[in-house]
């Protein structure tokens, strides 16, 4: 069977017909599927404030013989933080990592040994993670102590340049700081502690040993935000 130049245009045109009808029909289905698809929700951050102190517990030991500058450990949040409206941001359990900026061994004429330490970013249990400008703050308390865990606590204290400092119940380690840089006195916790035994000029001090489990205070430079734990 012949087919004429007029059969021709007219198949052509019925191709061209349905081309556009099928390319029309998929355009539109994925039109029709972008318009259901969810918008995602925007997260919204909540302020937790400079100068907030979060009690921790380390997780492992730091002692001014052994440690280095630049050795890390972890702290575990004792409590949890809300922000100002109430919102959960961290939960307890979650995980401070702190840092050792310096370390001084314990020495003759009884100068006791120090850890100076700095906490750099917070991990909440669903892995989120912050980074933070925390510094060694002493916890709030009625009166200076420190118990046979080596948890340490005095009045709140304005301080920030506080360390780990050799002395204390048990051999542990007090929270203070060397009044000057040098070892005629304390400030901070332990003072009449640590100034009695320095005053008896015995032929070492001790080691500034923290133990694990012992419970202080981070106390934040700077404010984080986070979005609801």
């Amino acid at each position: 069977m012949r087919i004429t130049g007029k059969e021709r245009k007219v198949g052509a045109a019925i191709l061209v017909f349905l081309f556009t009808t099928m390319a029309f029909g998929f355009q539109t289905a994925q039109a029709q599927t972008k318009k259901k698809a969810p918008a995602k929700k925007k997260i919204t951050y909540y302020s937790i404030k400079s100068g907030t102190t979060i009690r921790v517990r380390i997780d492992s030991e730091l002692n001014s013989k052994s440690s280095r500058i630049g050795d890390t450990f972890r702290t575990t949040t004792v409590d949890p933080i809300y922000s100002s409206g109430g919102v959960l941001l961290v939960p307890d359990g979650s995980t401070i990592h702190g840092r050792v900026n310096a370390v001084s061994p314990a020495s003759k004429n009884g100068n006791p040994g120090s850890i100076d330490v700095g906490f750099t970013s917070i991990e909440l249990p669903n892995k989120r993670k912050a980074a933070i400008n925390g510094t060694l703050t002493a916890l709030e308390s009625g009166e200076t102590k420190s118990d046979s865990e080596g948890t340490a606590a005095v009045k709140k204290t304005s301080k920030r340049n506080l360390k780990f400092i050799g002395g204390g119940a048990a051999g542990g380690a007090i929270i203070g700081g060397i009044a000057g840089g040098g070892s005629g006195a304390a400030i901070g916790a332990g003072v009449g502690a640590l100034g009695g035994f320095i005053g008896k000029k015995l032929s070492k001090g001790d080691e500034a040993q923290v133990k694990s489990g012992t419970e202080f205070g981070v106390i934040l430079n700077k404010a984080i935000s986070l979005p609801r734990y």
